[in-house]
């Protein structure tokens, strides 16, 4: 690459040499891109509005960002909330000012990262957006209804961008190949497993699919000019698919996950644990949320399953990755298969409502305890009926609940599992209270 200690020439990355530039080249998007839809008649008309594209790594905001600058002949620049604050935000406003007066020309300032900034930074570019000094592009991965003040979302247009598919990745590493070729002065092609692994492996980035490619290329060895699936492997040992933790898809998946065991579906269950998990998940995050889950949506017509996602959650703390992994999953298809009921939820919900929104209310005399001669004297636990002491261990129509809400009813057992069983014995438990109320 370099000729003395003086004189070298610059690396590039591959993903940076083959970024397009010009919309006849930029691959996917076509949801937002194909003719005839807004954004693709916003970059033909060269007359841009502030917008922020919201979509996974490497699937082109900062190329597409480049290109709108390009069809409306404004100058571009380019901060990141990374790296930068309102002194950097000053000076790039600063420059888009000169522009302006001194050449009469549009400026495209592009943001990426732009849900790092905090809401005072953000605050920062609502004069300028405003006033057309600048015309704001920001990039995010993140959901910008959570990351983004109402301010600055008022004045632009969200685009949501997707993941590549598997044939736009094929088709970039393709046509990357002879770019690759160029620079190491070869003649490497690619097997057609190995593009087919390389493609899955991107999970939908192009900047991923050419980092990897880049990276497998230099183990081919000198005898051979094929990247074959073996070489593809060492190079994807360790690898991770698309997660973020704690951030978008964090959430997304947790929330797959949640879902596919309430709609007792073991299969999807099990995928989107195994995607968490192969994503870097903490797997005692997975484990406590199993928890929740099995009190959540199974509740009392299956109890066994607290008892099982406790087990899992203790069997991952003793034995560690990946060996604990498997009580995990073991637990998601019980979860999954269980009877369901989220009645115990529900009554929960409703009685917290109930106390928030009322005065508090007392506890009926005969329910105190009675632990001094004043108490006792005050009626504490006056008439208290000792339920052993009762036919069937039962204190029929005996009063628990304050006076205020002597008549509510909060748990509503479903018919499902062993809520049947539970809500026969109500049932009957009320028949006595009933009849005993009648016999007064």
């Amino acid at each position: 690459m370099s000729t003395d200690l003086f004189t070298q020439e610059v690396y590039q990355p591959l993903a940076s040499k083959r970024r397009p530039q010009s919309l006849s080249d930029f691959l996917g998007q076509q949801h937002i891109l194909s003719q005839g839809k807004p954004l693709r008649e916003t970059i033909n008309s060269g007359l841009p509005h502030s917008m922020i594209l919201w979509g996974p790594p490497g699937v082109g905001k900062t190329t597409l960002a480049k290109i709108i600058a390009q069809a409306a002949d404004a100058h571009f620049e380019s901060i990141s909330a990374v790296l930068s604050g309102v002194k950097e935000i000053r000076a790039a406003i600063s420059i888009a000012q000169q522009q302006r007066d001194a050449h009469g020309r549009k400026t495209l300032l592009f943001v990426d990262e732009v849900h790092r900034f905090n809401k005072s930074q953000q605050d920062a570019f609502l004069p300028y957006v405003e006033d057309g000094t600048v015309i704001f592009i920001g990039a995010t991965t993140e959901n910008p209804s959570f990351e983004l003040n109402n301010a600055l979302l008022s004045r632009c247009r969200i685009y949501v961008l997707k993941g590549l598919t598997l044939d736009d990745i094929k088709n970039i590493v393709t046509h990357s190949l002879p770019e690759l070729n160029a620079n190491n002065n070869s003649t490497l092609t690619i097997e057609e497993k190995a593009l087919e692994l390389l493609a899955n492996a991107a999970d939908g980035d192009a900047r991923r699919a050419l980092n990897l490619l880049e990276i497998a290329a230099d183990l081919v060895p000198d005898d051979s000019s094929v990247l074959n699936s073996d070489i593809l492997q060492q190079v994807l040992v360790g690898d991770n698919r698309r997660f973020d933790n704690k951030g978008e898809y964090f959430y997304d998946q947790i929330s797959a996950l949640h879902k596919s065991i309430r709609g007792s579906d073991p299969d999807a269950s099990l995928y989107w644990l195994c995607r968490m998990l192969d994503g870097g998940c903490d797997p005692l995050y997975i484990a406590r949320r199993l928890v929740r889950i099995a009190s959540e949506d199974i509740g009392n017509a299956d109890p066994r399953a607290l008892e099982i996602t406790l087990n899992a959650w203790n069997a991952q703390e003793r034995l560690g990755s990946p060996e604990g992994e498997l009580s995990l999953a073991q637990a998601v298809v019980y979860l999954a298969i269980a009877a369901k009921s989220n009645a115990v939820y529900t009554a929960y919900k409703a009685v917290m409502a109930d106390i928030r929104s009322m005065p508090s209310c007392e506890v009926p005399i005969h329910l105190r305890n009675a632990p001094t001669k004043l108490m006792k004297q005050l009626d504490y636990g006056k008439d208290y009926r000792y339920a052993h002491n009762e036919e069937g261990g039962n204190a029929a129509a005996e009063r628990y609940l304050p006076e205020e809400l002597k008549d509510k009813q909060y748990y509503f057992p479903t018919d499902r599992g062993l809520e049947v069983k539970i809500a026969e014995k109500l049932t009957y438990l009320r028949s006595l209270d009933k009849k005993k109320k009648s016999e007064k």
